[in-house]
C-alpha cells in the first residue's frame, strides 16, 4: 500500500511539473507575441484590409449559424470556455492525441492573429491568454467581426466578403439563408467543405450547421431548407 501511495505521489508531482512547464512555455509564447505586435495593432491591421465587412453588414442568419456551429456559448464566456475545453480534453485523452481543440471564436481569432496551427498544449495556453486580452479590448460584436474577416473559407478566400462574392457572387449582406448556413460551415475544414471542391460534403456540413442552430434554439427544424 505504501508503495502504491508513493508511486501515485510521484505521478502527481510529475504531472504538476509537466503542466507548470506547459503553462510557463505558453505564457512566454504569449508575452513574446504581444510584445512584438500588440493586439490593438493586429486588430487595426485587419480592419484596414480591403473588403473588410462590419458586423452590421452581416445577415442575422449568418451570425447565428457561425455561433451555433463554432462557439455556442460565445456571448457568455470571456474568451475561454471551460465546458467545451473539458469536453475536448476528455476526447483527446481517450484518443491519446489532440483531436479536438475546444477553442472559442475568440481563441480562434487569437490563433490566427499570432500563432501557427501546430497542435501543442503550450500554444493552446498562449491562445487562451491572447483571447483574454482580446475580450478586454473589444465587445462581442467587434470580436465576431474581426473573426469572420480573418478566417479561411477555402478556394483562396480569406475573409467573409471574398468568400461570399466568390461562392455566391454577392456581398455578405445580400446572402440568403441557404448561403448563410453554407458559408458558416466551411471554415471547420475549408479544404473539405468548399463547395467548389466537394458540393456533396459542403451540403452535408450545412445540414450539420442547421442541426446546431436548432439545438441552440435559433431555429425550429425545417425553418431553413
Amino acid at each position: 500500500m505504501k508503495t502504491i501511495k508513493r508511486l501515485l505521489s510521484i505521478i502527481l508531482i510529475v504531472a504538476i511539473a509537466a503542466a507548470s512547464l506547459v503553462i510557463w512555455q505558453g505564457y512566454e509564447m504569449y508575452s513574446d507575441a504581444v510584445a512584438k505586435v500588440s493586439v490593438e495593432e493586429k486588430a487595426a491591421e485587419i480592419m484596414k484590409q480591403d473588403h473588410y465587412t462590419t458586423y452590421e453588414e452581416l445577415p442575422e442568419t449568418y451570425v447565428k449559424a457561425v455561433i451555433a456551429a463554432e462557439d455556442r456559448r460565445f456571448q457568455y464566456h470571456k474568451g475561454f470556455d471551460i465546458i467545451s475545453t473539458a469536453r475536448a480534453a476528455w476526447r483527446n485523452f481517450k484518443s491519446k492525441e489532440i483531436v479536438e481543440g475546444g477553442s472559442t471564436i475568440t481563441q480562434q481569432l487569437g490563433r490566427i492573429m499570432y500563432f501557427s496551427q501546430e497542435k501543442k498544449y503550450s500554444r493552446k495556453v498562449a491562445e487562451v491568454l491572447v483571447a483574454g486580452r482580446i475580450e478586454e479590448l473589444y465587445d462581442k460584436d467587434e470580436i465576431f467581426e474581426l473573426y469572420v474577416n480573418t478566417i479561411y473559407f477555402g478556394s483562396g478566400y480569406y475573409n467573409v466578403y471574398d468568400a461570399s462574392m466568390g461562392y455566391f457572387g454577392k456581398k455578405p449582406a445580400d446572402m440568403n439563408d441557404y448561403e448563410c448556413t453554407m458559408l458558416a460551415g466551411i471554415p471547420n475544414a475549408p479544404s473539405v467543405y468548399s463547395p467548389d471542391v466537394n458540393p456533396t460534403l459542403a451540403e452535408q456540413r450545412r445540414q450539420q450547421v442547421l442541426t446546431c442552430m436548432a439545438e441552440a434554439g435559433y431555429i425550429q427544424p425545417g425553418d431553413i431548407e
